[in-house]
């Protein structure tokens, strides 16, 4: 590359995790506050400390620290009065003796500027706080051991296992792990209560008053895991995804409606053929918004679909028929009688309206960007978002809905002043896109170090995301292209049959045949990328994580042209996967055991002639260590490039025993970049490799 001396944060993987990381927001009642959460590393430089932001709505004034604190804090909600509350293991003052393992306990910081202090806590910790917006009604998440009656017996029956150091889980049902964390044997409950001014604001001298929290699902059990839950604005209705157990190890989700007074749980939409959730309900209390996921077979891929149904009781109505995007996250406008969403579409996740009367979709954002965490003004004319694209991370925006009306066309986001700085990248983003033989369009971005041209042409990374339904459209901390850019290289981030933002068929091509379409895009959208003349044709490597590495693992057996290939967290042979997932009934929908024996890459592994580079965490449960293990032990018995007659091998495994299926910690973070960039370093740019971290040992 050139001589450019200009140095960014990527060029030092230091400073690189030490970057400031936003997330979430909430807006308070009357739209004056903004609140989101900034994430630092703490002293030590070892994990990642969240603390709560104000931001200006208007844009003018900058951003202020509202929390401050070791343990960090979470769920920020106002009250209908405009006080925050939020969760935080911080110390609470009025215990009676300080516990180093506490768990979040719900925080109140009143309007007025007051202390903030615990209004909440139980042993097992709160978390996911929602506030009615038109009563002084609270919901919270947190957990329960299925034996006890009351707070006082889920504490003892905690004390009595931790005391006993008893780590067993007695499970009669499934599934018993989710991603990273096993299942049981407490299982989630959802907690109401009323925000009195006793509590809001308590008189001088008396102990602070604490919340009552109410049961209002004690006979959850299992099915509240994973689920997501909307209280009414009124605060006398719960309205929650709940999952039923099903034969042979499977299960469904269905639409509940909870009586907060009563306990009474009734269904609102029970679909044999789909699994709904994600609800949200009108400020009218008339309507509950709601995503609808069918239940994909082998030979049919899910579709995801907006609904809603009458909170009181009625048959459910499909928004956006003919619309070929999978909506997410709804919101609803003040009127009640419009919703915004966000879908992922052609490498973006532009912000949409759905009309509820006419089911009508019209895309509100112009952005080349992804949105996420929208909130409306009470005057339906303003809503505030996330904003991020490979150009930079999270940061709050305004978006003009009164112009959008006025109009009929998107409009651009306004960014606000964000409590984080822009980052200066060490190159340029432009697209790549070719034709598949079957006619479709595959398109991908491309990161290019600056400098690059016929003169100095970049070698190649292709990068294949995981999923596999999703689109590289968003800022990731994890797979970040801006940190290889940096050393010269160009990334590749295609969007293959399978991935989202592209319609139904496009997803429907790959089903049941990973091996298939999915690859045979890749390969065509990286002729299109190597024919460029900025690219050095004689110099790629493909990477990937998850369904990334399966389709890494796929490449590596089915073609040569790779200099060096990264696998992270992959499926390597998939009948032992199916079973030893945490969701091996959602796999069961996938691929019939033919599908899984015809696709899978270990069939292959005599054909591998390329170096690679394996990556696990033995923490995994949605790819379990069995495959990183398996695929390390054939790579060197039985590929194309066996380990010698004195054990060598070009091939290497980065293990990390604590991290899951991402590496989380930030000091593993560091390990996996230098460990991939070594290894790349050592066989793409031949023989330039600066050795691999000595930390490692």
């Amino acid at each position: 590359m050139s001589d450019d001396t200009t140095t960014t944060p990527f060029h030092d993987l230091d400073d690189y995790v030490a970057i400031p990381r936003l997330s979430g927001l909430v807006l308070s009642p009357d739209g004056t506050r903004l609140v989101t959460a900034v994430a630092t590393l703490d002293s030590k430089k070892t994990k990642y400390v969240t603390a709560l932001w104000e931001v200006d709505p208007a844009g003018e004034r900058p951003a202020r620290r509202l929390t401050r604190s070791a343990k960090g804090e979470a769920s920020a909600a106002f009250t209908p009065a405009g006080d925050l509350l939020f969760t935080s293991a911080r110390p609470d003052p009025d215990a009676s003796e300080p516990d180093d393992e506490a768990r979040p306990a719900l925080w109140l910081l009143p309007a007025d500027g007051a202390e903030a202090r615990v209004v909440a806590t139980r042993t097992a910790g709160v978390g996911g706080v929602q506030v009615a917006t038109d009563a002084p009604v609270l919901l919270v998440t947190s957990d329960v051991l299925p034996s006890a009656t009351d707070a006082e017996a889920d504490e003892k029956l905690r004390k009595e296992r931790k005391d006993k150091k008893v780590a067993a889980i007695l499970h009669d049902s499934y599934p018993v792990r989710f991603w990273d964390r096993d299942l049981g044997p407490d299982s989630p409950h959802l907690f109401t209560a009323e925000v009195g001014t006793d509590v809001v604001a308590p008189l001088a001298g008396a102990t602070d008053p604490r919340l009552t929290l109410h049961d209002a699902t004690p006979d959850a059990r299992a099915a509240l895991v994973e689920q997501h839950a909307a209280i009414s604005p009124d605060g006398r209705t719960l309205v929650t995804g709940w999952t039923l157990p099903l034969a042979r190890g499977d299960q469904r989700v269905r639409l509940v409606a909870v009586d907060v007074a009563t306990g009474e749980r009734r269904t609102l939409v029970d679909d044999d053929g789909a699994d709904v959730g994600g609800p949200v309900i009108s400020p009218d209390g008339r309507w509950v918004a709601y995503t609808r996921e069918t239940i994909s077979t082998p030979h049919d891929a899910p579709r995801v679909e907006l609904f809603v149904v009458p909170l009181a009781g009625g048959g459910p109505k499909r928004l956006g028929e003919g619309w070929d995007r999978w909506p997410h996250d709804p919101v609803w406008l003040p009127d009640s009688g419009s919703l915004l969403v966000v879908a992922d579409d052609d490498g973006r996740a532009p912000v949409f309206v759905v009309d509820v009367s006419t089911g009508a979709v019209t895309r509100l954002t112009s952005d080349d960007a992804a949105f996420s965490d929208v909130q409306v003004s009470p005057d339906g004319r303003t809503a505030y978002a996330l904003r991020t694209s490979y150009l930079a991370p999270s940061h709050p925006v305004r978006i003009d809905l009164a112009r959008a009306a006025e109009t009929g066309a998107p409009v651009p986001a306004t960014p606000l002043v964000s409590p984080v700085a822009d980052l200066p990248l060490p190159g340029t983003l432009t697209e790549v896109e070719t034709t598949a033989e079957d006619g479709r369009r595959v398109r991908a971005w491309l990161a290019l170090p600056h400098g690059a041209g016929p003169q100095d042409p970049a070698p190649l990374l292709l990068w294949i995301h995981g999923g596999p339904l999703g689109s590289w459209n968003a800022w990731s901390w994890r797979w970040n292209p801006w940190n290889l850019v940096a050393l010269g290289y160009a990334v590749l981030l295609p969007d293959p049959a399978l991935s989202t933002g592209y319609g139904q068929e496009f997803v429907q091509v790959g089903w049941g045949a990973w091996g298939a379409a999915p690859y045979t895009d890749l390969m065509a959208v990286t002729d299109a990328a190597e024919a460029r003349d900025d690219i050095d044709e004689t110099r790629v490597a493909a990477m990937g994580g998850s369904f990334g590495g399966y389709m890494a693992n796929w490449v590596a057996g089915h073609t040569d042209r790779f200099r060096a290939i990264v696998t992270h967290a992959s499926l390597w042979a998939l009948d032992q996967f199916g079973p030893t997932t945490d969701g091996a009934y959602y796999w069961a929908r996938e691929m019939t055991d033919r599908m899984a024996l015809d696709n899978s890459p270990h069939r292959f592994v005599d054909r591998i002639v390329t170096p690679m580079l394996v990556v696990h965490g033995d923490k995994d449960y949605r790819v379990p260590i069995g495959e990183g293990l398996r695929l390390w032990y054939e790579l060197l018995a039985k590929s194309g490039l066996p380990a010698d007659d004195e054990g060598r091998t070009p091939h290497r495994f980065l293990y990390f025993p604590d991290e899951n299926h991402w590496v989380l910690s930030p000091q593993h973070a560091v390990v996996w970049y230098r460990t991939v960039e070594a290894f790349l370093a050592e066989h793409v740019l031949g023989g330039t490799s600066k050795g691999y971290p000595e930390v490692l040992g």
